[in-house]
């Protein structure tokens, strides 16, 4: 098999969220365990450290990543979704898995009869995989492969239910909740807050970037929105100390000056990674490692996580830039919690000058929230990616025109931002987003 005809066969057998939706979505961790046990539990062969939230999770695990490439380790990192290549979310010390060895994995799992033929047929031995399952696999069977240290391990959707959920990591981190999902995770905060802390295992200290301290006894408590509470009561139940970053306030100008992604959204991330720094140090002293292994102090691996994450680890996709004339950024925040920073840095980073911005949404998110906020004297090149989940883009044009936004539609990703730059002048600022797949598909036409 070719890696392209690998691709499809993952794609074609075991749907991908991304590609179908809900239709993808596989409930229960009962083929995750079969393929642990079948591959001999690979992730207990190096530490594991498990990141969930609704927004932040990705930047959080690749500043994490960076950290201890910094200080010497050799470090996977196992994220979602990819933006130009499927192996974006598998990696070492930055480099993406070869492509052969996404073809061997799949083939020998068609020669153990663990997998389906190309033909579609099925065996007694095999079963029925979701694509999330068995790129789990892959990742956590290739860092065993390549003797690493630490794995960051990335949650896909969720929690509790996710199949990364069986690793036994070190240190947990929550970025955030806000409503994403609610379909398979809840249509409350406490309710998608329950999802998510699901990760928190047994004595494992956990770190929660935003949970804002709400008053019980306060007219306007909404125990539906309490995650703190939620967050409070399932560590207490399982003896997991846990930290709540909004209570440690470590972020500076210089540090912000420092870290190389420049969102308006950062510093809070930036804040969470922070305090991540003092349980994970306990930990890798109750293990009997060191803080760094290179000679350098802890300090400099700090500093050198916060300039070079993006060299260090390939990530994309947040507020990047790919031109400074005209000034082009493309940005993978796709809801409502992430416009409420992307809109007003669109429009502050523009200044007087022209805005073109090239949107596009999925279906299962807050479309008119995220409309309500997208400035209105910008002009509009809607637009649907290459997935199923896209909203078609004369619909999105009727919501659009709703909230007195105009624009022209365009049926690919590819010449929406054409149009957009043959409209746009030299001191024009281009923003390319609305959802991840916007931003995939953009970044794969350059």
């Amino acid at each position: 098999m070719t890696y392209n005809e690998t691709l499809e066969y993952l794609y074609n057998a075991a749907p991908a969220f991304e590609k179908v939706g809900a239709g993808a979505y596989k409930e229960g961790l009962g083929n995750t365990h079969f393929l642990d046990e079948h591959f001999g539990h690979p992730h207990r062969n190096y530490h594991t450290i498990h990141v969930a939230g609704t927004n932040g999770k990705g930047s959080t695990s690749h500043t994490i990543a960076a950290l201890l490439q910094a200080a010497g380790y050799k470090v996977g990192l196992y994220t979602s979704p990819h933006l130009v290549d499927f192996n974006e979310r598998i990696r070492v010390n930055g480099i993406p898995i070869p492509h052969d060895r996404v073809v061997r994995f799949v083939e020998q799992g068609i020669a153990d009869r663990l997998l389906p033929s190309p033909s579609g047929e099925q065996t007694a031995e095999t079963r029925s995989y979701s694509f999330f399952e068995l790129t789990t696999a892959l990742a956590f069977k290739y860092f065993e492969e390549e003797g690493v240290d630490f794995a960051v391990v990335e949650v896909g959707l969720g929690g509790r239910l996710d199949c990364t959920n069986i690793i036994s990591p070190i240190l947990s981190v929550i970025t955030n909740i806000s409503y994403d999902h609610t379909g398979f995770l809840g249509n409350t905060l406490a309710l998608i807050a329950g999802e998510k802390a699901g990760i928190i295992k047994q004595g494992v200290p956990v770190v929660i970037g935003e949970a804002p301290l709400m008053d019980p006894h306060a007219a306007n408590y909404r125990p539906d929105d309490d995650i703190r509470a939620v967050f409070l009561s399932k560590a207490q139940s399982v003896g997991a100390p846990i930290r709540f970053a909004e209570d440690h306030n470590l972020v500076t100008p210089l540090l912000v000056q420092q870290y190389a992604l420049k969102g308006y959204y950062q510093p809070k991330n930036l804040n969470t990674f922070l305090n991540v720094l003092f349980p994970l140090a306990r930990a890798m002293k109750e293990l009997g490692l060191p803080l760094t292994k290179n000679g350098i102090t802890a300090a400099e691996a700090v500093r050198r996580a916060l300039t070079g994450v993006v060299t260090m680890t390939g990530l994309l996709g947040r507020w990047q830039t790919l031109s400074l004339s005209p000034h082009i950024v493309c940005d993978t925040g796709h809801n409502l919690a992430a416009w409420k920073y992307l809109a007003p840095q669109i429009v502050a980073e523009a200044g007087s000058h022209p805005i073109c911005i090239v949107f596009g949404m999925v279906d299962d998110k807050d479309v008119d929230g995220v409309l309500r906020l997208l400035p209105r004297h910008a002009t509009y090149f809607f637009t649907q990616a290459d997935t199923h989940r896209a909203i078609p883009v004369d619909k999105l044009m009727a919501l659009a025109a709703s909230h007195g936004l105009k624009g022209t539609p365009y049926s690919t990703v590819k010449e929406a931002f054409l149009a957009a730059k043959e409209h746009s002048t030299p001191d024009s600022f281009i923003f390319i987003g609305g959802s991840s797949y916007v931003v995939a598909d953009f970044l794969s036409t350059l």
